[in-house]
């Protein structure tokens, strides 16, 4: 553990009114995290990390292993699970941004830089990121590899966004994530609050847990999405061998700016000096943004429709079969079990990054078969049911509503299609909407369990502005909002046609609504 002088400008403060480094450290790892918290962690005997004289923690570096120890019944680890959960989620939520790296880069110092212990990928952008790090994962698995990967928001659980080869990390691996890094994070919340800023955030709490137990497992690579921008993303504390930019468009422009110029420049802070730039087809400014930072660094920026191509994509039972040209080889009739032909293009930049990462060489046949065969994107145009077919989709923006329209068009043979959906009220509900209304019959209007959602009425009048009254609907109950969805869809005067149902609109709906069909 590095030397704790950075919390005060003299470790000999005795005195004055200061206390020492060492009573900082012993006020922390003996600080109630909460009421509750204690209160559990005391009925399973939770014991803190085994600091040594040195002050390394001289606990078991395996999180597997560390995870067994911990409690003895599965009971008692649930309960800690579900104490720490809370204990997180009252920080600051992670659409209140706080833009800086500077407490996770404390953080990660003071734990002595575990994320420079494994390779990494970063990726940003507007929308693709979580697909196409799934697939990069899907990639480096098939190659051998122990891969972690970070992406949010999640769908179900908060375990969902760390994986360890693409399964979530379970509930005791969990606790003992936090457990390891739960004193660190109180010295820099103490360090944080005495500068006059916050303590950390809910996102940057997890960034630091994710890295940490990338290296406890320990992974060979890690993937990591970014939760929002780049450049003073908690996640930019790492030094990426490749960095992959997906299409950037407007969102979160409260943060990142109103203009693809500001979103543009905060989302190239992820490219590291030497590294690889996966980039997808961007509006020439955002091009020429992406290229002077890769010039700036000596990265080697590489970009589809230049660099790259998706040569040809068609539909297949399942998903679909493309062919990708990258500078090392041309991959032909490769499948992917994925909708839309935006999955496509995530293939390109996931295959191309695994280039990189590999040094640029042609892959294996093999492991770009097995690779895209195990890919997986849940929430993202992923059919839950098929009688009636219902399909779920988490776009949240007009980009992202644009794709799933030529989507739904383009890989589905619906003739008639409803649509469920509901908004976070700092989205741009009417251009969404815009993008579906082509292809989208009547639409039903529901609620979501979240501060953060726009007033289903609210919503309502922007779709009646959109739609026209006749074809908007209102449900705030999920359940009653999906049965309406099923019977305006199976109004179809063509008996030879066939009818689907897509709820969309946020990651938060398409979770509930996976949880509501699925289970």
């Amino acid at each position: 553990m590095k030397d704790f002088d950075i919390f005060h400008e003299s470790a000999d403060t005795e005195g004055n009114g200061e206390r020492t480094p060492e009573q900082v450290v012993d006020e922390v790892m003996n600080r109630d995290v909460s009421a509750s918290l204690k209160e559990v962690m005391e009925a399973a005997h939770m014991a803190a990390p085994n600091l040594g004289e040195s002050g390394e923690d001289t606990s078991e570096s395996d999180l597997d292993e560390e995870a067994t120890h911990l409690y003895p019944t599965a009971d008692e680890t649930e309960a800690v699970y579900h104490a720490i959960e809370r204990e997180i989620l009252s920080r600051m939520p992670e659409h209140k941004v706080q833009p800086s790296i500077e407490r996770v880069q404390l953080a990660m110092n003071i734990l002595g830089d575990p994320q420079n212990l494994y390779r990494s990928v970063h990726l940003t952008g507007t929308n693709g990121k979580t697909s196409t790090a799934r697939m990069i994962s899907a990639l480096l698995r098939a190659s051998g590899r122990k891969v972690g990967r970070f992406t949010s928001p999640h769908l179900t659980t908060m375990r969902e966004r760390i994986s360890v080869n693409d399964e979530p990390i379970s509930q005791a691996q969990f606790v003992a994530a936090y457990e390891d890094v739960a004193p660190y994070l109180a010295m820099v919340d103490e360090h944080s609050k005495r500068s006059g800023g916050p303590a950390m955030s809910f996102f940057e709490v997890l960034t630091v847990m994710m890295l940490a137990a990338f290296a406890d497992v320990p992974v060979d690579a890690a993937v990591v999405e970014v939760g929002m921008g780049g450049k003073w993303d908690a996640t930019n504390v790492i030094n990426a061998d490749v960095a992959v930019i997906t299409p950037i468009a407007h969102d979160h422009e409260k943060w990142l700016g109103s203009t693809l110029a500001e979103i543009a420049t905060e989302k190239a802070g992820i490219i590291k000096p030497g590294s690889f730039v996966i980039s997808a087809k961007q509006t020439p400014q955002v091009l020429e943004i992406l290229r002077d930072r890769a010039n700036e660094v000596g990265a080697v920026l590489r970009v589809v429709g230049e660099d790259l191509h998706l040569v040809s994509s068609q539909l297949g039972v399942g998903g679909q079969v493309v062919s990708i040209q990258t500078p090392a080889a041309l991959y032909n009739d490769i499948f992917i079990p994925l909708f839309g032909k935006h999955q496509g293009e995530n293939a390109v930049l996931a295959l191309a990054a695994f280039e990189a990462f590999n040094g640029g060489r042609e892959v294996e046949p093999g492991i770009v078969e097995e690779g895209f065969r195990m890919a997986t994107s849940p929430g993202r145009l992923e059919v839950v049911r098929s009688s009636p077919s219902i399909v779920v989709d988490a776009a949240h923006n007009p980009h992202g509503a644009r794709a799933l329209a030529q989507a739904l068009t383009e890989s589905f043979d619906y003739t008639n299609i409803a649509a469920v959906y509901s908004a976070m009220a700092d989205k741009n509900v009417e251009a969404t909407l815009a993008e579906l209304e082509p292809v989208v019959g009547d639409i039903v209007i529901t609620s979501m369990d979240t501060p953060r959602a726009m007033d289903t009425e609210e919503i309502a009048q922007i779709a009646r502005d959109v739609f026209g009254e006749d074809r908007v609907f209102v449900e705030p109950s999920l359940l009653d909002a999906v049965d309406l969805a099923v019977e305006r869809a199976e109004l179809n005067p063509d008996p030879a046609g066939s009818n689907g149902v897509v709820i969309t609109g946020s990651v938060v709906l398409a979770g509930a609504a996976r949880d509501l069909i699925k289970h």
